[in-house]
């Protein structure tokens, strides 16, 4: 049976309401929702079909969902920078002491990494640009980072002494990277993907899909459906879509 003029609609700046005569009346609470897990219907489709790069830089971008695993993989793989921006797009470093002790951690491998390797070029280039901000924290541990610049070796430091290797120290510096995660107030409520049966983004398309196709005048048999830029219509026949209409 046909509505009366009125159904639910998404808007385009996350708008929930009711339509009427092609009007929405937004309801900001519920759209504020409903664009959320748009978001991660999107999010679902992307990571079946594996368009990482896009997901991720969603994730960012919507700061919805912190994909924990993504970011312990470019970690251990030495991707600082990576791992930096995309933890960026969720928190500042002047947020809380957790999200400082993170961004602080990150840094620090990099600079040490860059160090022992013998590269002292891009190890001053690390600490005046991204170790510097933390001067003011805390004076002490900074001179002693500057300090690292002097030796020949880094594990000429007290403190370093049992330093091994970039994927030991990186596997050492995930086990502090966790608890700070699970302790960041900015992340708390990123950290967990909503369970969604398979492929629910394509669910949804196919009841569209059948709706328009059962409010055609003359149903065709054998509906066609080319595009999901326009509605669809037929001219003939009587066919509900299947569960497989989107391809």
């Amino acid at each position: 049976r046909r509505s009366q003029g009125r159904a639910f609609c998404v808007g385009s700046r996350a708008a929930v309401g009711l339509v009427h005569r092609d009007r929405c009346t937004l309801r900001n609470s519920a759209m504020s929702n409903l664009n959320r897990e748009l978001v991660f219907l999107v999010m679902q489709y992307l990571r079946e079909e594996k368009y990482g790069k896009a997901l991720h830089m969603l994730e960012e971008e919507s700061k919805q969902h912190f994909d924990v695993g993504h970011f312990e993989q470019l970690i251990i793989d030495g991707e600082f920078l990576s791992a930096d921006g995309y933890l960026s797009g969720f928190t500042k470093v002047e947020e809380n002491r957790y999200s400082m002790k993170m961004f602080f951690e990150l840094r620090k491998q990099k600079y040490l990494e860059a160090l022992d390797r013998g590269d002292k070029m891009a190890g001053l280039d690390i600490l005046i640009k991204e170790l510097k901000i933390f001067q003011s924290i805390s004076p002490e541990i900074f001179g002693e980072m500057t300090q690292l610049l002097t030796l020949p070796n880094i594990r000429e430091n007290d403190k370093l002494s049992n330093y091994a290797d970039p994927p030991t120290a990186r596997a050492l510096m995930l086990q502090e990277m966790r608890k700070l995660i699970e302790a960041n107030p900015a992340l708390k409520d990123k950290l967990v993907f909503p369970h969604l049966p398979s492929s629910r983004l394509r669910a949804l398309i196919n009841q569209s899909l059948n709706w328009q196709h059962s409010r055609c005048s003359n149903p065709g048999a054998i509906p066609e459906i080319k595009t999901l830029f326009t509605d669809h219509t037929c001219h003939n026949g009587s066919q509900w879509l299947g569960s497989n209409a989107v391809p």
